[in-house]
């Protein structure tokens, strides 16, 4: 079966509108999802022509999509409603994710478990923004939706807390050992 994505676009792009839709119940955010599972189709774009049921296929993949956007949304609204202290999850990728050696997987952790210890010591404010820039990965616009608060801010609040993370992170005698001269 030869299946271009053009094809399958035309064919089930209303469908997928439909859907998300249907689970969102919210115009602007089942165009988000949709667009989410566009993506992962074109991702997976060498593995159309060996699906034999499309329609099914796109809608477990929206479905799951839709299931993480839920599930991320859960964790973002128990995050902002706690203010955790510290970090589950590393905040920058520091080291080059190819094969490291055992040492340099050690000397990854320890870095990032550091620059979590520091960004624990940020205001509220910081930690919040470079949690949803850096670990959600949202956008700009987003994080000016969900914090209601103008892009500008955002920007700003991104621009202050990574200097000071800088200014903490120089600052630490233990953290400057693993960063080369």
């Amino acid at each position: 079966m030869n299946v271009t994505l053009d094809h399958v676009y035309d064919e089930y792009n209303r469908y997928l509108y439909h859907l998300c839709l249907k689970l969102t119940r919210n115009q602007t955010e089942a165009e988000d999802l949709m667009q989410e599972v566009w993506l992962k189709v074109v991702r997976y774009e060498t593995n159309v022509k060996d699906v034999d049921h499309l329609k099914a296929w796109l809608t477990t993949i929206c479905m799951n999509t839709f299931r993480d956007r839920y599930r991320k949304n859960v964790r973002i609204s128990k995050h902002v409603m706690n203010q955790p202290e510290t970090l589950d999850v590393p905040v920058l990728d520091l080291v080059p994710s190819e094969t490291l050696s055992s040492e340099e997987l050690l000397e990854k952790s320890d870095l990032s478990q550091m620059v979590r210890d520091k960004i624990s010591e940020l205001d509220s404010i910081y930690q919040t923004t470079v949690m949803y820039f850096y670990v959600h990965q949202y956008s700009l616009i987003e994080i000016a939706e969900i914090m209601k608060v103008s892009i500008g801010t955002v920007k700003s609040r991104l621009f202050r807390a990574k200097q000071r993370l800088k200014e903490m992170l120089i600052a630490d005698s233990a953290i400057t050992d693993y960063i080369p001269a």
